[in-house]
């Protein structure tokens, strides 16, 4: 296959899309989040902490302090698409954070998420 044919068979592959976590195994410590490609987002997400520049500070921090051997990088969850044409996982995802979210609580001590707002 040449170069254009296959970024054309990237771009129409199904990614998994879903839940993922980085954990810091010496802290306990956890970030969860969600993503419609969940491998590039977990590339991103070492890629930002091995060039410094990740925008969760105390994360950041713990990286440079701990190394990349103290942290893991997972999905936690997939979701699996309907066949329907124009199907927007935003909403499903968001049921499925939540649920992580709730078993795990990644705040303060216990991790790196903003606690979210409540409303009244």
């Amino acid at each position: 296959m040449d170069r254009r044919a296959l970024k054309q068979e990237y771009k129409n592959r199904q990614h998994p899309i879903g839940v993922f976590r980085v954990h810091n195994t010496v802290s306990d410590k956890s970030f969860v989040g969600t993503s419609i490609n969940l491998p590039a987002m977990l590339n991103r997400q070492r890629a930002q902490l091995q060039l410094g520049a990740h925008s969760i500070a105390a994360m950041q921090n713990d990286w440079n302090q701990l190394g990349a051997d103290a942290f893991v990088f997972e999905m936690l969850d997939t979701l699996t698409p309907p066949e329907t044409p124009g199907y927007d996982p935003a909403d499903d995802l968001r049921v499925l954070e939540d649920l992580w979210l709730d078993r795990l609580s990644p705040y303060d001590d216990r991790g790196y998420n903003t606690r979210p707002k409540r409303t009244a």
